[in-house]
Formats: C-alpha cells, structure tokens, sequence
C-alpha cells in the first residue's frame, strides 16, 4: 500500500487528547466527518466523550486516560488498537491541564510559582511525550504517522503574558522541531498548529468580551477565529496533502500574527 494511500483520512485511526469537549471536540468532528475512526481521549468529561461518541456510531471510541500517566496512555493506545483492528496512525496533542484564559485572574510576575509553571510543562510537553511513545510501535509498524501538537500563537505575541502556559506551549514547539528530526526517516511527520484566543471554548469562556472585540479589531479578517476553523487545519497536516511537511509550526489566528 502506498503512503498516500495510507495516508487517506478515511483509513486513519486517530486519537485527539482532551477531546471531549471545547477545541478537543471540534477537532474530533473534523475527522469523524471525513470518514477517520477517532479515539476521544478524556480525563474527567466522561459524559461529554460518550455523547460525542455517539454522533459517529461505530466510528468513535472515548477512553478515559490521563495522559501525563505513562502507562494509562500505554493502556489506552492497546484499548484502541482492539477496538479498530489498527494501530494509531495519527496523534492530535490538545489536552491542556485545567486553565481559564482570565487576564485578571493570571498569575504576574511577583506572584508566578514554579508549581504553576510545572503543572503547564507536565500536562502539555509530558502528555505530548507520553502518547508520541505510545503511538511509535504502531506508526512504526505502519511505515506512516502523524503527530500533531496544539501550539499558540502567544509565544510571539505574548498581548496578555499567561507564563505558565506560554512557556509550556514554547517547549511544545521545541519538542515538535526536535523530535521531526528524530523520526522524519521512519515516515512520522510531526508539526504544529498554533491559534491565538478562539470563540469560544470552555478555556475561553472566562475572557471578557472585550477582548474578543480587541483582537477581531487588530485581525485582518476582523473576527476571531472558531474552533471549527481551527480543526480544519489538522486536517492537512494529517492528510495526504503534507506528506511533505515535518517541524513546522502553522498559525492559524486570522492573520493576526505572521511568522511562525
């Protein structure tokens, strides 16, 4: 079988981190909706991944795992591969540990602890190292995969400073670049998508709807960008259409930041 042919969204098995609800969600409709068959991974919204499932029968599992516990991702990998008779062939890193985009309520630089930016560092970049292990035997066996890690465009436009969570999206972007090179020779692809605020997600919804007005007034698309909109764009890198593209980091905002 050739790597477009394998490459097909339809013949994917992928698994989307937090994907029970906010972005997570629209990322999984955007991939059920092209015919792949998605693991919903969750770690508290069981309700949510069941009813998310739900709308795709037969096409959609939900598992509960917490992807910062090596060998729960381990587990929840082998409960995807019985379920669909195939290995994961695409990863999507979006599960983000608990986090309100609230400018107000931001820890600043005299009150910022490393236990804050810990918790950021161990959720994003040891989550997105526990599931690229996870997912190696079965890309390998596969001789095709994608990995595709949920950046944000605030590391270069830092318009509020949310450090913990910035810093951890940064290293994300380093792990991404790092481990293309590492494992572009057996076919695995790994990129990122980085959005700026989107409207609107449960992390989203503490932001002031000022701020939405802000920023769809300095974009030149003059709106801020959905969740829909977003998840479109892991469609490309997972598909066919980026078989060519590894370490790289696509902003997906509106324009509103212009280099990646």
């Amino acid at each position: 079988m050739s790597l477009d042919t394998i490459s097909e969204l339809s013949r994917q098995v992928v698994l989307v981190t937090g994907g029970a609800r906010g972005l997570g969600a629209s990322l999984v409709r955007a991939f059920a909706r092209q015919g792949a068959r998605v693991v919903i991974n969750y770690l508290t919204s069981a309700a949510g991944a069941q009813a998310l499932a739900a709308e795709f029968p037969g096409q959609c599992l939900a598992v509960q795992a917490d992807v910062t516990d090596a060998q729960a991702v381990q587990a929840m990998f082998a409960a995807a591969r019985q379920h669909f008779g195939a290995p994961v062939t695409t990863v999507v890193n979006n599960a983000l540990p608990a986090f309100k985009f609230n400018g107000d309520a931001r820890p600043h630089a005299d009150t910022l602890r490393w236990a804050d930016l810990h918790q950021q560092l161990e959720g994003v970049v040891g989550g997105a190292l526990n599931t690229t292990q996870a997912a190696l035997a079965g890309m390998q066996e596969a001789g095709f995969g994608r990995i595709i890690n949920i950046g944000t465009n605030l590391f270069q436009n830092p318009v509020v400073p949310y450090h913990d969570y910035t810093a951890a999206k940064a290293a994300l972007l380093s792990l991404t670049r790092t481990l293309s090179q590492d494992l572009g020779p057996q076919q695995i692809t790994v990129n990122m998508i980085s959005g700026g605020l989107l409207r609107t997600t449960d992390a989203s919804a503490a932001t002031p709807e000022a701020v939405f007005d802000l920023i769809a007034a300095s974009t030149p698309l003059r709106r801020v960008t959905t969740p829909e909109e977003f998840a479109d764009a892991a469609l490309f890198f997972a598909g066919p259409w980026a078989r060519a593209v590894t370490g790289q980091n696509l902003v997906v905002d509106g324009g509103l930041v212009k280099n990646g």
